[in-house]
């Protein structure tokens, strides 16, 4: 139940980087260089695993999936600061600030989920050398990506349509430079219990995830002839 003294708001107000007066656009000038940098070096690190058949290897096809999410963090962040950086702060509709906790969201996921693939992977290539052309063929390895990704933008879609289902009221500031999940649940002034909840159970479900994926790519045992023959394979692929 909204309160009546309470006034529904549809705009947050990021404060950002408020004092920064004459300094503004010497910082500006410096998160837009690291910006450029961090996006070209993203870029060429997908081009170099795509143009050389050397990289096209499952650990360097995990890279380029890990150089795609920092590219949508990236993006999706570091304009807005920029932004609040010139204005000193500014105004973002509730809409743009949830689809902006979304676009995190799923890049902060599905990074998580392909570092945790990465780790499965070496796991892999270190304790079971032989086996590893074996296991990590190329489809199982496009499953795993599709999964990291499909994961991470469904998931956290249950979390956008509850966000986008609350009431906002005044006060509307958020001192950050970005919309993050906790000032926007500290902002509204509906139920928001079960907005706690989904995030606690979609923790428990990732990790659950996880484990259940470190036990896939755990090597089933062969007979000793079939050992013979994929070690003499397996040598060929090393």
């Amino acid at each position: 139940m909204v309160k009546k003294s309470q006034t529904l708001v549809t705009e947050f107000v990021l404060l950002g980087f408020a004092d920064l007066h004459h300094f503004k656009f010497l910082i500006f000038v410096v998160f837009l260089i690291i910006h450029i940098m961090a996006l070209a070096s993203n870029v060429l690190v997908i081009d170099l695993i795509v143009v050389f058949k050397t990289l096209h290897s499952p650990m360097y096809f995990f890279l380029s999936q890990l150089s795609l999410c920092d590219l949508l963090f990236i993006g999706n962040i570091v304009p807005t600061i920029l932004w609040l950086i010139l204005e000193g702060g500014g105004k973002i509709t509730i809409s743009q600030c949830i689809f902006q906790l979304y676009l995190l969201a799923v890049s902060t996921v599905t990074q998580c989920l392909l570092l945790t693939s990465m780790s499965f992977d070496r796991y892999v290539a270190i304790c079971k050398p032989l086996h590893y052309a074996i296991i990590m063929t190329f489809v199982l390895q496009v499953q795993i990506i599709s999964s990291c990704w499909l994961l991470g933008l469904s998931v956290w879609f249950v979390e956008y349509i509850l966000l986008y289902g609350l009431e906002y009221c005044t006060p509307n500031t958020i001192n950050h430079f970005y919309c993050d999940i906790s000032p926007m649940v500290k902002l509204s002034c509906s139920e928001n219990l079960s907005v706690e909840l989904v995030i606690t159970m979609l923790c428990c479900c990732l990790s659950i995830y996880a484990h259940c994926s470190h036990l896939r790519l755990h090597p089933p045992h062969y007979p000793e002839d079939a050992i013979q023959h994929w070690t003499r394979e397996g040598l060929l692929h090393l």
